[in-house]
């Protein structure tokens, strides 16, 4: 079975928006056979991209599944959305697999959505090789965007491959480790290439390339380092050995070019994948723990005899019920079986195995470790549950994601609406960690939050077109925190006497603020007991930190959830018999909630991380309008013919900014956007929004 396990990979495509992941990940599934003919993202018709939502943008919204062939090798590939209110489909995508191919914009480089899919790949470990894509545009710049690589990114490229030509010249690549020029036929859509020498003009560049790649490789092979310092003929097979030993351990990135759009490199880079990624058997060691313990650690490998262990990574709703995609870690699966979501310590059922295509599937009998397989017959499940045999129960480190920072009011367009429109909401929660939803009491509003305003605006059509809910939706509004400025102190009583036995609980609580490295607030609450003596009996201590975090939860300026604040129980009193758990619950958040009324409570607002290209003749227009908006412009630097603008801005105040930067453009401008941190909203502005 390790012989098998060998041959798997399971990775997934990544990239800034627009860097032409969906396009390569087409490509693939031709060259594989696993499509008879290629989808294109322009055309609407790319096999990963099959939601209707997805066809119309022309970007990809949900990650797609698909197992591919390639050789003696099988491949499983997951394409990943780019744009960051979809970050929770990267972040569940890379947490279950093995290495990812990063995507690059030969002509942009490294881009904002970029480094925020690389922080989330080194996050997991993942070994990642590099394809330059794009190479036929204009402005393609392949030395530019390997340098991108390394300054922004801090990794360390190792070019594979160098590109004959750039733009409208593009016509091949080089391959340093065979030392050949390939050539890809494009009236066979790139099914064939063939190889050639390469061209005299191009020797001595891929003379002193190789030698930088073989001088990397040397580093991880001490075999390859001798034959390279004493100018012995080196093997292609110790060359490759060695670059996969250093992206294993990733030290190494392998960088590949070539054009999808034009069917150039993408079978070299297949090629790539099978020769340095890792297999589920060269991944650092797993640990999972025992349920309600987290310091037992457990050792899981990837062994099918051994006793279940998977994670649920991602769940669809279908006609049919709940589909749970599975990353299996160890053990064997089986239609049929019963299994334990351990996480909630609940007995489900596996009814039906599904290898996935896309939205296609195919029913299997059974499943190993290191496979990613989809299930159907899990009630109970959520996202990041761990699953394993019911006499081994095991848990494994979830999936954390981002909090949302926009919400909306939503509501059905007529009362006989109203459950289709509850149900419909409690399924979309099921699918998208991402997306929250709450009744408001005072308002009798449904509020529902997300990544934001595409998000938002997604998931609403899903309601209407998908789930057949009519809805009406309010005007975007900001997610607002708040937190505390000074530290104070204050007591919380909880006093009833009634009748018979009466209720007592009685804390004095300490609250200051807490900071992360940058000055910023951080977004969790913490709870210390430093009660002395026993004033406060331990087992009141749980109580009252639930009571505290209750009390935290609706601020004390206007109701929005507390962040940044470490609270701490110094003393109290309690009742021999009117002492009660409800009691001090109530106690604590009585008590918090006196403490941050005391502590100069502020309101913090999402500041947005955004990314600007313009023509320069705009540079002035746009950072007017910036300006306007409080943004802070970062940085400003020339690429090629445009002007690329870093800047941080409140969310606030970039509500329709796509309409205004195609008005302030002559629809030449583009903007990416993604949180970056929770700040004060100056005085002026808070004064408004308090009103």
């Amino acid at each position: 079975m390790s012989k098998l396990l060998e041959k798997i990979r399971n990775i997934g495509v990544m990239a800034h928006i627009d860097a032409g992941k969906t396009t390569i990940t087409e490509r693939i599934l031709y060259y594989t056979d696993k499509t008879y003919k290629m989808g294109e993202v322009h055309e609407g018709t790319a096999v990963m991209d099959y939601m209707e939502e997805e066809q119309e943008r022309g970007i990809t919204i949900m990650s797609a599944a698909t197992t591919c062939p390639w050789g003696s090798h099988n491949i499983n590939l997951i394409d990943t959305p780019g744009h960051i209110d979809f970050t929770a489909e990267v972040e569940r995508s890379l947490r279950v697999l093995d290495g990812a191919v990063a995507a690059f914009d030969a002509s942009e480089g490294v881009q904002a959505q970029s480094e925020t899919v690389w922080r989330q790949g080194m996050k997991y470990d993942l070994s990642i090789i590099c394809f330059i894509n794009k190479m036929d545009k204009v402005g393609a710049d392949f030395y530019m965007a390997v340098d991108s690589i390394r300054d922004k990114l801090l990794a360390t490229p190792i070019l594979i491959q160098i590109p004959i030509g750039s733009a409208d010249t593009f016509e091949g690549i080089i391959d340093l480790v065979k030392m050949k020029a390939l050539f890809y036929d494009v009236e066979e859509l790139g099914k064939s290439y063939h190889e050639e020498e390469i061209p005299d003009k191009y020797k001595a560049e891929a003379a002193e390339k190789r030698a930088e790649m073989i001088s990397l490789a040397a580093e991880f092979d001490e075999e390859l380092m001798d034959k390279f310092v004493h100018d012995e003929p080196i093997s292609e097979q110790m060359i490759d050995r060695a670059i996969r030993r250093g992206t294993i351990e990733c030290k190494l990135n392998p960088v590949f070019c070539g054009s999808a759009l034009r069917y150039i490199g993408v079978q070299r880079l297949m090629d790539g994948i099978v020769a340095y990624l890792p297999s589920p058997l060269e991944r650092p060691i797993i640990y999972g723990h025992k349920p309600k313990d987290d310091k037992q650690q457990i050792e899981i490998k990837c062994d099918p005899s051994k006793p279940l262990v998977g994670l649920v990574f991602k769940i669809t709703s279908d006609v049919h019920g709940d589909l749970n995609y599975v990353r299996l870690y160890q053990g064997t699966l089986k239609g049929g079986s019963r299994v334990l979501d351990a996480t909630r310590n609940r007995r489900e059922n596996i009814t039906r195995l599904y290898e996935m295509h896309a939205e296609d599937r195919q029913i299997i009998e059974q499943a190993h470790a290191g496979d990613i397989v989809a299930v159907v017959g899990l009630k109970q499940t959520l996202t990041g549950d761990t699953i394993c045999d019911t006499k081994h129960p095991i848990v494994l480190p979830s999936i954390t994601f981002p909090e949302t920072v926009i919400s909306m009011s939503i509501e059905p367009a007529s009362s006989a609406e109203k459950q289709k429109l509850a149900d419909a909401l409690g399924k979309l929660r099921r699918e998208d960690p991402t997306f929250g939803c709450q009744y408001e009491n005072e308002t009798g509003q449904t509020i529902i939050s997300g990544m934001g305003e595409l998000h938002l605006e997604v998931l609403q059509h899903k309601l209407v077109r998908d789930m057949g809910v009519n809805v009406r939706v309010g005007k975007p509004r900001v997610a607002y925190k708040e937190a505390i400025m000074a530290t104070a102190e204050s007591e919380g009583k909880f006093v009833r006497q009634t009748g018979g036995r009466g209720q007592y609980g009685h804390v004095v609580l300490r609250v200051e603020p807490k900071y992360t490295e940058d000055g910023h607030w951080e977004r969790e609450i913490e709870f210390v007991n430093e009660v002395i003596g026993g004033a406060v009996p331990k087992e009141y201590i749980g109580p009252v930190e639930r009571g505290v975090k209750d009390g935290l939860s609706s601020g004390a300026l206007m109701g929005y959830p507390m962040v940044g604040v470490k609270v701490a129980l110094i003393d109290g009193s309690s009742h021999p018999v009117d002492s009660s758990e409800l009691a001090f619950e109530q106690a604590g958040a009585i008590g918090v909630q006196n403490a941050i009324k005391k502590a100069e409570p502020v309101l913090l607002e999402p500041v947005m991380r955004l990314q600007v290209v313009v023509p320069e003749e705009y540079y002035g227009a746009v950072q007017s309008s910036l300006m306007a908006k409080r943004g802070l412009i970062t940085d400003s630097k020339h690429h090629g013919n445009v002007l690329v603008i870093d800047a941080k801005v409140p969310l606030a105040e970039m509500f329709g900014y796509s309409n205004e930067i195609r008005g302030l453009t002559a629809g030449r401008g583009t903007f990416t956007m993604e949180p970056l941190s929770y700040e004060k909203v100056p005085e002026q502005v808070a004064n408004e929004i308090l009103v």
